[in-house]
């Protein structure tokens, strides 16, 4: 099989609240990995997995409507997740996926698509007609991944975030059915 291509030897299922220390554990490397260079190294260093894994189990036992939380996991553990709810825009019908994160060494193999898919499959169940989601601007590879996808890149606006204002770039999919439908 062509590398790139075999998410194979990954499950992906639901996050519930036993899940939150490995979500925390996921969501704190993956930033360190992925954001390095992009945030200030300080905050970085500041991200506790104590802090993240009480959010988590909060957010997973009060799950606000239609927000969902799939996590992914291979023989190691957990090695990703992804969380999507009602769009933060708060236009009719709009979904967001709100994070989505893989650890780098599950990066490259497709889980990150599937990810994005199933979560927007689940979301559209719950009614979502179009999907949006944010990255920061000069993360080139994640707007790579999101335009590799078909979401449509609006225009750059500087945000409030982790370590001070950063520009985003949002990439939408006005018809949702363009993510969730195969080709």
């Amino acid at each position: 099989m062509a590398q790139g291509r075999d998410d194979t030897g990954f499950v992906v299922f639901p996050a519930g609240p036993a899940d939150a220390e490995a979500l925390a554990a996921v969501h704190v490397a993956s930033w360190r990995q992925t954001y390095r260079g992009l945030l200030p190294d300080a905050y970085l260093a500041r991200m506790s997995e104590p802090v993240f894994a009480r959010r988590f189990g909060h957010r997973l036992l009060r799950p606000g409507p239609d927000e969902v939380v799939l996590a992914a996991a291979d023989r190691s553990g957990l090695v990703g997740y992804a969380e999507g709810g009602p769009s933060r825009r708060g236009a009719p019908g709009e979904a967001e996926i709100a994070t989505l994160y893989l650890l780098g060494a599950a990066q490259g193999r497709g889980l990150g698509r599937r990810l994005m898919i199933e979560t927007a499959r689940v979301l559209q169940v719950r009614g979502a007609r179009s999907l949006v989601v944010s990255v920061l601007r000069d993360n080139v590879r994640a707007r790579r991944f999101y335009e590799h996808l078909g979401g449509l890149g609006e225009a750059r606006r500087h945000e409030p975030g982790p370590g001070g204002r950063n520009w985003e770039i949002a990439y939408v999919w006005r018809d949702i059915h363009e993510l969730t439908t195969p080709p």
